[in-house]
């Protein structure tokens, strides 16, 4: 095999998949970087760590999950509807499925052979892809490419393309530290890298040349984001040297802007810019130096932060209407600064970047959180009851000595919120586990009851997939009961007789028309193995929808008192207490 092929990036992957510690993983794809020359690095650390394309280029391969999928049915000569869709709900994945269907339909092997493609090929063609805009052309550059490739690169081929997670228990962090491990380099120093230049691409080939003291920071390529841990999970005992935010109920951005230019960006990395015209115009008035602001965009109206299900509205639209923009208007409220006078200032500490954001903010009139010194628990409770009574999702604590940790979670940022609510579920599939959980089945998707709904034939249609939440214990008596409730099996995924019940937590509902129930539960988690219940107990559609319009129709304390943001005036006092 190639050293440079794409069959050897797409085998390294899989291993990975299949290995369970992390290290492991580490080691593994280290080794793997270690055997490649600098443009083959590049392009491997890339398609491992940010997709078909890189993160600071702004490209992206529009290419849907119908649109492969229908291609992939065709080139299997199979039903669509009949066969390929109930394959890839059994296995919860279209890509898992295209491969297990490459690999055993004969008439989608008889057309494949494999010729050992290298990775400046796999660029070329995605390239192609990037360059055409029918479906009919995206789907003719797919079947031609598939042709060339064993089943396991094309399921990596389809990930890498749709620049969603490769599904190997293994970020972007993960390919940082493995830089680090192939190359002999201080892991700091190869994050710091990555951070500044935006590039987990151009940080492989500094670690390789020995040259990461070069690496140099630009505007308009995102930053990885600083996380929050939740408090419960760092059992911090005391808050002394934390300052409290309200946690918005809002979308995570960083603005970059330098003159007449703005960039919006998502915490996924995504430029968002077209979406929120009145945010950039609002920066372009301002005449504002060089600078990269970490905030949130929320709908803000008659002195309301409203839900973020109304700010979805908003959300994918290359260009908003005035009538969405009317009915939606936005906000872009800062509560960090990670680039002023020309330089980066992620090494900062919090109480230092907060003082350059207070002057900013009284220089220019820009929106700001509004921060307390934490005086204790009940101060905490206090202050967590007002988020609340604002419509938002709880409260950040931020250690004010903290320097910006992008893309980590430490004690550093805490988040405190309680859950939007609890279903009681139906386990419909169980997915093989993989890392710690290898041998077990400990990823499920649930589902919600519709036998009584006169808009759908079947009993239970999914609602969410979940895989944390239980002890090992349970996991071990799920596993037991499932051998008995299998009814079907395809690759790692066994479909079940709906019989266990879950009492299913989440954090908030959103639309998604994307899926069968036209919602989906944002960080669904196990709240308890109900045991005592029957599938007949399991909430319905109908529930889920009711539960959404309580949180639209919900009444919000307005920000008039007690603001969780505010503006300076350039004529008043800075106070952030």
């Amino acid at each position: 095999m190639a050293e440079n092929s794409f069959q050897q990036l797409a085998e390294t992957a899989q291993r990975i998949n299949e290995t369970r510690s992390t290290n492991a993983k580490i080691v593994c794809c280290a080794q793997y970087f270690q055997s490649l020359e600098e443009d083959d690095l590049n392009l491997a650390a890339q398609f491992l760590g940010e997709g078909a394309f890189s993160s600071i280029s702004g490209k992206r391969t529009t290419v849907g999950s119908r649109t492969y999928s229908t291609c992939a049915a065709e080139f299997c000569e199979i039903n669509y509807e009949k066969v390929f869709k109930p394959c890839k709900t059994a296995l919860g994945s279209a890509s898992e499925a295209i491969e297990k269907l490459m690999q055993n339909i004969e008439a989608a092997r008889n057309k494949r052979e494999p010729t050992q493609l290298t990775l400046q090929d796999i660029k070329s063609i995605y390239k192609d892809i990037y360059s055409v805009s029918s479906r009919a052309d995206k789907q003719q550059i797919l079947w031609n490419t598939w042709k060339q490739m064993t089943p396991v690169e094309i399921k990596f081929f389809i990930r890498i393309m749709t620049r969603g997670s490769l599904r190997i228990g293994f970020e972007t962090k993960s390919v940082v530290s493995a830089l680090a491990k192939a190359f002999s380099k201080n892991i700091e120093e190869v994050r710091y890298a990555h951070m500044i230049t935006g590039s987990v691409g151009k940080t492989a080939v500094l670690c390789k040349n020995n040259n990461l003291d070069k690496a140099t920071f630009k505007l308009f390529h995102p930053l990885s984001f600083m996380l929050a841990s939740p408090i419960e999970s760092r059992a911090v005992e005391n808050l002394d040297g934390y300052v409290a935010e309200e946690k918005f109920d809002g979308m995570r951005a960083q603005a970059h802007i330098s003159g007449q230019q703005v960039e919006l960006y998502s915490r996924d990395l995504n430029d968002i810019t077209h979406s929120f015209p009145e945010i950039v115009q609002f920066f372009i008035k301002k005449d504002l130096p060089d600078l990269v602001l970490d905030g949130e965009i929320c709908v803000y109206k008659n002195d309301e932060i409203l839900p973020f299900q109304l700010l979805q509205k908003r959300m994918g639209r290359k260009k908003p209407g005035n009538k969405i923009i009317e009915k939606y208007p936005v906000l872009f409220i800062s509560y960090d600064l990670l680039y002023h006078v020309n330089q980066p200032i992620f090494e900062k500490e919090l109480w230092e970047r907060r003082n350059l954001l207070s002057d900013l903010s009284q220089l220019y009139e820009l929106p700001i959180t509004n921060q307390f010194e934490v005086e204790g628990n009940d101060h905490v409770d206090e202050l967590f009851e007002r988020a609340l009574a604002h419509g938002n999702e709880g409260l950040m604590l931020k250690k004010i000595d903290s320097t910006y940790e992008y893309g980590q979670r430490k004690k550093s940022w805490l988040k405190v919120k309680k859950p939007g609510g609890t279903l009681d579920t139906v386990m419909m599939y169980a997915h093989a586990g993989s890392g710690k959980r290898g041998g077990y089945y400990s990823d499920f998707t649930l589902g919600i009851r519709v036998a009584e709904d006169e808009r759908y034939e079947e009993e239970f249609i999914p609602i969410g997939k979940a895989y944390g939440g239980y002890t090992d214990e349970e996991m071990k008596r799920l596993n037991e009961r499932i051998k008995d409730l299998t009814v079907e099996k395809y690759g790692p995924t066994l479909g079940l007789i709906p019989e266990i019940v879950i009492e299913l937590e989440f954090d908030d509902i959103q639309k998604n028309k994307r899926t069968k129930a036209n919602y989906s539960l944002r960080l669904p988690r196990f709240k308890a193995i109900r045991w005592d219940l029957s599938p007949k107990d399991a909430d319905t559609l109908k529930d889920v929808e009711q539960l959404y319009q309580k949180k639209i129709d919900k009444e919000r304390l307005k920000q008039e008192e007690n603001p969780s943001f505010y503006i300076e005036q350039k004529d008043q006092e800075t106070n952030t207490e």
